[in-house]
């Protein structure tokens, strides 16, 4: 009898032992710490939505504790109580708020405001459940009108592009600026030509510039040479010349001088002129009559 008590307590403790076991894994699994100390409050809300046991906790951004429960409160419809566990150790100042935040993926957080009034809450005071605007929603009563009154401008803009796009003066400024485009491509290939043959070009402009020099030099010599020529004795032999070119043409115009009366007595021409004459016939007698004037003796 005493063996089979003993075996009924020892499967007693067993399931106690397991059903134990079975409890803490499970707040394990959920994120709950059994054996930690905390706080808890409460919150009342209309719409729990993405929220769900031990979803976090946080003030700004840290995380200070997690839902520990959800229930429906029967007795005040249309809300409902989440439980809050919190971390032993952080004080809620009065006027502290529990805001629900959704993300983009639909899954809501609880962030604490804390209130700035005097005074802490007690452990197992209600808060102020707060839910805020998700982000859809924030699109929905932003974005959405700003997009409703751009539609209109955007259904214009489009029109007067299809307008603009349709109208034949820009195809033939395409056409146009496609032959432009090709003028530039002939006028780009000319240039790359002429730049290849700029080696060329400037070795001859060198080359000219060092016969430019070179004449440069022998320029500033002749120069050098005609400030060595004694300019006012060439200037005075000049003027001597002059006088002596003017005093023979006044010699040649005088009738009375010696080489006037050569020029202005006819005698002298008609003398000279008798004695070609004379010259003539004795030429003209000594080609007829040879043997009168030229006397040949042979030995």
């Amino acid at each position: 009898m005493k063996k089979i008590f003993r075996k009924e307590v020892l499967i007693g403790l067993i399931v106690i032992v397991a059903l134990a076991i079975l409890f803490v894994g499970i707040d394990f699994l959920k994120g709950v710490n059994v054996f930690k100390a905390a706080n808890y409050y409460y919150a009342t809300y209309t719409n729990v939505e993405g929220l769900a046991v031990s979803a976090p906790v946080s003030v700004n951004g840290f995380k200070v504790g997690q839902v520990r429960e959800i229930n429906y409160e029967y007795d005040n419809p249309g809300h409902v109580k989440v439980e809050i566990s919190l971390d032993k150790n952080l004080k809620v100042p009065q006027g502290t708020q529990a805001v629900i935040k959704t993300d983009m993926l639909g899954t809501a957080t609880i962030e604490l405001n804390m209130g700035t009034q005097s005074g802490f809450h007690a452990v197992g005071d209600q808060l102020e459940g707060v839910i805020a605007g998700g982000l859809m929603e924030s699109v929905s009563n932003n974005l959405l009108p700003s997009v409703a009154g751009i539609m209109p401008k955007i259904d214009s803009l489009l029109t007067n592009i299809n307008t603009v796009v349709s109208d034949p003066a820009l195809l033939n400024s395409m056409k146009r600026l496609d032959k432009i485009t090709s003028n530039l491509e002939t006028a780009t290939s000319r240039l790359a030509a002429v730049m290849a043959k700029m080696p060329a070009v400037t070795s001859d402009v060198k080359e000219i510039t060092a016969s430019l020099a070179k004449g440069t030099d022998d320029l500033t010599v002749l120069t050098g040479r005609m400030r060595n020529i004694p300019v006012d004795s060439l200037a005075a032999d000049v003027a001597a010349v002059a006088a002596n070119l003017k005093e023979l043409s006044a010699q040649l115009n005088d009738p009375e001088s010696t080489i006037g009366k050569l020029t202005h007595d006819p005698a002298l021409y008609n003398n000279l002129n008798s004695t070609i004459s004379s010259l003539d016939s004795l030429f003209i007698d000594i080609k007829k009559n040879p043997k009168r004037y030229i006397s040949i003796k042979l030995l």
